[in-house]
């Protein structure tokens, strides 16, 4: 028998703006968003005082990843209810090529992952690193099975890293298949020269990989691939921008109409560089890829969701543990892996610490954390509104408490976060998916198989 009830009083998020309403849920959908009579006679949950929007889209995730030499510290079973507790319903995973991998090989393979072990809704990207002579006809076969968008990287050379010409003819496929090819953009060359002269000048320590990545190479490979999409009249969607440079090369392109999209990340817009100067190895925490920057560049990240420039924020969950696998580079900062946990705390940083103090409006935090994200990856309206038919995915936010992010009572299954003590106004109260309470004040209440695989049109 479907489950038919109503979220009461509380202020909703919606594309229309924020109103007060209530939302009725029947069979995991959205029935109406409006005045419920109080004589109507189903259940009703008191929302009064709180704030209601869409479950969080979460498009950058990697999860049960080999990557350097080590294996990401979160499965899909764990990362799933930390997303779940962090008010995340769905997520779009990188699956890894391996060398010589067929790309239909790739999507089985992470399916068998994530089947019957995610707590929340699930797709994936297709990351290229080993292209071979069948792989555009590979590239639709997934595509018709609803994988609709790939990912390319231009470092890592001789791990995941593409030439030109390979990222040029992945584009242009990508392109004629509707697909969104999402790009890494770093100089890998560059970062390669920089980084062998400051371990033969003895820089071996955390602060090194900060200096072996400076911003401009992230703007030149961002300006590289824009040259590049325009050659191939392609779109191009930059994953996890760190710098002023990169958002003014996007708005450049936007402004001459070209179909040039991006995202940042929660770390990129709250931490900073200064973290790279802890002492001994502490600052291995903070080496993610690119690294993190000044004030100046986190100003024009926060313009550039503001004004439009870019339009989503991922975690890009990554998580490696200090013990045992940032370790690996305790002598050499090119081994220690790169990547942070990130999928638990989004939605509540981006709200606490971005809407709170004016940086970002209630609307539009709504729409980089859910919204937008579910429509540049096909998964919009279905997932990412709160409207009629849409799934009931519903996050509510309790904006008179208040909490403190704290490794040693978070659900990621990490031994450290990068905002460990921040104090986070706002509180994730409940998280429903498909009208199904999944998580409560912070503990996980949900099924653990209850996620789907979300096929997904292009975009």
């Amino acid at each position: 028998m479907s489950r038919r009830f109503g979220l009461v009083g509380g202020t909703v998020v919606t594309e229309d703006g924020v109103q007060a309403s209530d939302v009725l849920i029947e069979s995991g959908r959205i029935e109406s968003v409006g005045q419920i009579p109080p004589s109507a006679d189903i259940e009703k949950v008191d929302v009064r005082g709180k704030i209601v929007i869409p479950g969080g889209v979460d498009v950058h995730t990697h999860l049960d990843t080999p990557f350097m030499g080590a294996v990401t510290s979160d499965d899909h079973a764990s990362a799933s209810r930390a997303a779940a507790v962090g008010g995340t319903t769905t997520y779009v995973d990188y699956a890894f090529q391996r060398p010589g991998e067929r790309l239909p090989e790739v999507l089985g393979r992470w399916a068998g992952r994530a089947g019957g072990r995610s707590a929340i809704d699930f797709s994936f990207h297709l990351a290229v690193t080993s292209p071979y002579p069948d792989l555009v006809a590979d590239m639709a076969l997934v595509v018709a099975d609803g994988v609709t968008s790939f990912k390319v990287f231009m470092a890592y050379k001789g791990l995941a890293m593409l030439d030109d010409g390979q990222l040029f003819s992945i584009l242009d496929e990508s392109s004629r298949l509707g697909a969104t090819l999402c790009v890494h953009a770093e100089n890998g060359h560059v970062i390669d020269v920089l980084a062998e002269r400051l371990v033969r000048a003895g820089r071996t320590g955390p602060l090194a990989h900060m200096l072996s990545r400076p911003p401009e190479t992230e703007v030149e490979a961002v300006r590289r691939a824009i040259a590049l999409a325009n050659m191939a009249d392609a779109p191009i969607y930059f994953v996890h921008l760190s710098t002023a440079g990169a958002v003014a090369a996007v708005a450049e392109a936007q402004r001459a109409g070209r179909p040039v999209s991006g995202e940042t990340c929660t770390h990129y817009l709250l931490l900073d560089e200064d973290l790279y100067h802890a002492p001994g190895f502490e600052a291995a925490k903070y080496v993610v890829s690119p690294p993190l920057r000044g004030r100046e560049h986190r100003e024009q990240l926060w313009r550039g969701l503001r004004e439009g420039t870019l339009g989503v924020v991922s975690s890009d969950h990554c998580p490696f543990c200090m013990d045992g696998q940032k370790t690996l580079g305790a002598d050499d900062f090119r081994r220690i892996p790169n990547g942070a946990p990130g999928i638990e705390h989004r939605v509540p940083l981006l709200y606490g610490h971005g809407v709170r103090p004016g940086r970002l409006s209630l609307e539009r935090f709504v729409d980089v954390v859910s919204t937008e994200p579910a429509r540049r990856f096909g998964l919009y309206p279905t997932k990412g509104v709160i409207r009629r038919g849409s799934d009931a995915d519903l996050v509510v936010l309790d904006p008179q408490a208040a909490s403190v992010v704290l490794a040693q009572t978070m659900t990621q299954n990490c031994d450290y976060t990068p905002f460990e003590r921040w104090h986070v106004p706002g509180r994730v109260d409940a998280v429903y998916l498909r009208g199904e309470l999944i998580a409560r004040r912070g503990r996980f209440v949900g099924r653990q198989d209850a996620g789907k695989f979300l096929a997904r049109r292009p975009a």
